[in-house]
């Protein structure tokens, strides 16, 4: 009999919803875009987010804008942001984006208060990659292709549960 009891309990114990203490909170930002808008996280649930700080002084950033734009079209499971990661006047930023257009939104962002649900990215590009649950999975630096992003995004669905 008290076998029974304890085999319940066991199973009672087992069946609990597992919780990772390692596994951070899903992002909950949001962003003002340069159109006026904003970029909101919990709002990109079930998507990937491909989170780009880049600059305009930083040529291999500047590479990216056409293939970054070309995945964001590409793609209904993600979306890129671009994040303006540099001291720049608004009519500055919107003015070499007429130059070298992007389809995603673009934030500025603080160079001295980059939002800190990243960390501050010590060389551009740099690329985080957060999966459809709102946690990042994966930090790129260096250059990137939509290929690359595409690829690691089969690889982390292939690796999960």
């Amino acid at each position: 009999m008290l076998h029974r009891y304890l085999l319940a309990a066991a199973i009672a114990v087992c069946a609990l919803p597992v919780i990772a203490a390692d596994r951070p909170a899903p992002i909950d930002l949001e962003l003002a875009t340069l159109d006026g808008g904003a970029f909101r996280f919990a709002d990109q649930r079930g998507k990937w987010v491909v989170v780009n700080y880049w600059a305009t002084w930083c040529a291999p950033c500047i590479k990216e804008i056409p293939d970054l734009s070309a995945f964001d079209q590409a793609r209904d499971d993600a979306v890129v942001v671009g994040l303006a990661f540099e001291e720049i006047e608004e009519a500055d930023l919107r003015a070499f984006l007429t130059r070298h257009p992007a389809s995603y939104p673009i934030v500025p962002v603080d160079v001295y208060a980059p939002p800190a649900a990243f960390d501050v990215p010590r060389g551009l590009p740099t690329t985080y990659l957060v999966d459809p649950e709102g946690r990042v999975a994966h930090r790129f630096v260096g250059p990137i292709t939509g290929k690359d992003i595409a690829t690691r995004i089969d690889e982390l669905e292939a690796a999960a549960p």
